[in-house]
């Protein structure tokens, strides 16, 4: 499962190489932008099927995705497991659920990524589920990416798992051989990364 994934994500050219700012403010030589994979609706199919296997067993009632990256997943999940699919946004910093979506006191969430690094998008959606009253259940994603997987408190249903180099600031060496940054996701940065 792990290796058609890993070819889809090189087909589609969704596994870039080069200089990367992530949203951790970490950087890395290289980024998994899964637009790339998710433009093609038959790939977007293809992929959640498997991720969708890995969490068939759970009682879920409502699919979340944080915006934008899992947007399309949460709702090819919702599509292919016959749930209800929403997504949160940022507004002013801080997670929430806007146009009319809601979710019920004890509904059981499962949040949908397209990529996860350090969890912050996901477990900001789950404390907002959890201040709603909602019980969140897991995690599941295309990608799972984090550094020595590590532990973010929820189980974690993906895809595929990939190892990338990730470097502080200060440590990386791609800065040192002046290798050009790129900041390729959507969310915005405090202002020390404005800049770069």
């Amino acid at each position: 499962m792990d290796s058609e994934i890993l070819e889809i994500l090189k087909k589609t050219g969704a596994l870039l190489e080069g200089h990367f700012l992530l949203s951790s403010g970490k950087h890395s030589n290289q980024y998994v932008q899964c637009a790339r994979v998710l433009r093609f609706p038959f790939y977007a199919e293809k992929i959640m099927k498997i991720v969708c296997e890995k969490v068939s067993h759970l009682d879920v009632d409502v699919i979340v995705g944080p915006a934008i990256g899992g947007i399309i997943t949460s709702y090819e999940m919702g599509r292919q497991l016959g749930l209800e699919s929403i997504f949160s946004e940022r507004i002013e910093g801080q997670m929430t659920l806007r146009r009319g979506f809601t979710v019920n006191k004890g509904a059981k969430i499962l949040i949908s990524e397209d990529v996860i690094t350090t969890g912050k998008s996901s477990l900001e959606v789950k404390n907002l589920m959890e201040k709603m009253g909602a019980i969140v259940l897991g995690i599941a994603c295309i990608v799972d990416r984090r550094p020595n997987h590590i532990d973010i408190g929820l189980p974690v249903y993906s895809g595929i798992q990939l190892e990338l180099q990730i470097f502080d600031e200060k440590d990386c060496p791609l800065c040192h051989q002046g290798i050009e940054l790129v900041k390729p996701g959507s969310r915005a940065f405090e202002k020390k990364y404005m800049d770069v």
